[in-house]
């Protein structure tokens, strides 16, 4: 929960905070509901995997009866203080049971109260066209670069009818070519002076850090 106040309180774009499988069972997930909410977040969403959970675009994840899963979104829909705190249903039935188990669990999802469906991993443009033409809620793209969905744009998204895009690895995955281009650098040359990558400038990271007020507090409190 502090994490997720750290979030909120840090940014004034609203927040969609993962809350992977509840945390445990059905008293977990009322908690976790609450927390997330009252911690400022904009909705939470929640998945059918077993405990513990994987990577929505790795092998081997297994998900929960059908009913445990449903339970769940149930019990998330009645925590919340607030309808416009938002409750996102996921399903990771795609990858071991097949196409027409996710459909229908996201339809019982959007039964059970959830306000949007997110179909983990659908594997080609037609899987993600037939979920677009399944459901009338708003539904749930996963991005990642590299994985088990087609990397489509905004307007190819929007015309499959999914209304929310997100893009979970985009920001380690360049931050890790990052970091290897830039320590192969000195590794090879002993400086970045001549590097052609790009650094974000010093004195906007301080600023971003927060920098400013912690020395603006020391000169106001500084011994005299």
């Amino acid at each position: 929960m502090g994490r997720v106040r750290q979030f909120a309180e840090g940014t004034k774009t609203p927040i969609i905070a993962d809350g992977d499988t509840g945390y445990g069972g059905l008293l977990n997930v009322d908690f976790t509901v609450r927390g997330y909410e009252a911690a400022g977040a904009a909705g939470i969403q929640l998945e059918d995997q077993e405990y513990p959970k994987k990577c929505g675009h790795t092998p081997g994840r297994r998900v929960i009866p059908l009913e445990d899963a449903v339970r769940k979104i149930k019990v998330a829909v009645e925590a919340r203080s607030s309808k416009d705190f938002l409750i996102i249903a996921r399903t990771d039935a795609r990858t071991s049971l097949g196409l027409d188990e996710a459909l229908r669990r996201g339809e019982a999802f959007a039964k059970a109260g959830a306000d949007l469906i997110f179909i983990e991993s659908p594997e080609s443009v037609e899987e993600m066209r037939r979920i677009g033409e399944t459901f009338d809620v708003p539904l749930v793209a996963n991005m990642v670069e590299g994985g088990r969905t087609p990397l489509l744009s905004r307007a190819e998204l929007e015309e499959l009818g999914f209304k929310l895009a997100i893009f979970p690895t985009a920001g380690f995955l360049a931050m890790g070519a990052a970091l290897r281009s830039v320590y192969r650098e000195i590794l090879e040359k002993g400086s970045t002076k001549d590097w052609k990558g790009e650094l974000y400038p010093f004195n906007e990271f301080t600023k971003l850090m927060g920098f400013e007020r912690v020395w603006e507090f020391e000169r106001k409190h500084a011994e005299v």
